[in-house]
């Protein structure tokens, strides 16, 4: 193969910028349709010992110079880490009801308990990233799916008119919690990712999934932290919400999202207009 990555075009485009090639980008490729592809199986190395996550990685990111990308897609989602998770999927509540349940939550080991599973996954894959080629990615989830992981949709509306300081409380430490994770994640890897980005589903088909005062109140004010964090980074920022989010378009694209990101397509956005 004659093709030769180069992260710089994806960068460009995060910057508004005319890419000398546009750029191939998918926010997320199933690694069992990537063994289909390269005809080898690794999908299950992701959960083994050293030596396996140094394979899972090895066939991971050689996919994605393989199929012509400049960059390669990956996180790590909080869900993953959270004792009780699973709410998010939905059909039951999360871990969170009350007050009492908050209090006794385990805050302060999610830090550890996040980077005890994603250090090593980390540190693999950028020592497998093939030459000319960046991440795009970082820690996964955000403000609002994390909500809906610990205490569920529709409980969320229960607790909000039950105890509306509770429901601060929750997003409040939501964020202090992703901003304590980014801040290392960047302080330790921002050099391997030209872009970061963060998945957070704020809508479907026909509206938002939560009032629009609600995302304004709550939910953004987190967005702006992590957000400002990342471009203290010098970092585009690529922010992805399913569903009809139109109504709090223009007040997230004023936190400086550089492009946003659905299921069906891409919007570029730049930062000066």
């Amino acid at each position: 193969m004659n093709f030769k990555p180069d992260y710089r075009h994806m960068l460009a485009v995060a910057n508004n910028q005319k890419p000398s090639r546009l750029p191939l980008y998918e926010h997320i490729i199933s690694p069992l349709i990537m063994e289909k592809i390269l005809n080898v199986k690794f999908a299950d190395c992701i959960d083994g010992n050293e030596d396996d996550i140094e394979n899972y990685f090895k066939h991971f990111s050689r996919f994605f110079k393989e199929m012509t990308y400049d960059t390669i897609s990956y996180e790590i989602c909080i869900t993953h880490i959270l004792p009780g998770s699973g709410a998010l999927l939905g059909g039951k509540p999360g871990p969170i009801q009350n007050r009492k349940d908050f209090n006794n939550y385990p805050w302060n080991e999610l830090d550890s308990k996040f980077w005890n599973y994603a250090q090593k996954r980390f540190d693999i894959l950028i020592r497998q990233i093939p030459e000319g080629m960046k991440v795009i990615g970082g820690i996964g989830n955000g403000v609002f799916e994390i909500s809906e992981d610990l205490v569920g949709l529709e409980y969320l509306a229960y607790m909000q008119v039950d105890d509306p300081q509770l429901f601060s409380d929750i997003y409040a430490s939501i964020g202090d919690l992703l901003v304590r994770i980014w801040k290392r994640f960047l302080e330790q890897y921002a050099d391997f990712f030209v872009v970061c980005r963060f998945g957070d589903d704020l809508g479907f088909r026909s509206s938002t999934l939560t009032s629009i005062n609600n995302i304004r109140q709550f939910i953004l004010p987190q967005y702006k932290r992590i957000i400002s964090l990342i471009k203290s980074y010098n970092k585009p920022f690529l922010w992805h919400s399913c569903g009809c989010i139109f109504d709090v378009m223009d007040d997230v694209i004023e936190l400086g999202i550089n492009a946003k990101h659905s299921t069906k397509m891409l919007y570029l956005h730049s930062i000066n207009g």
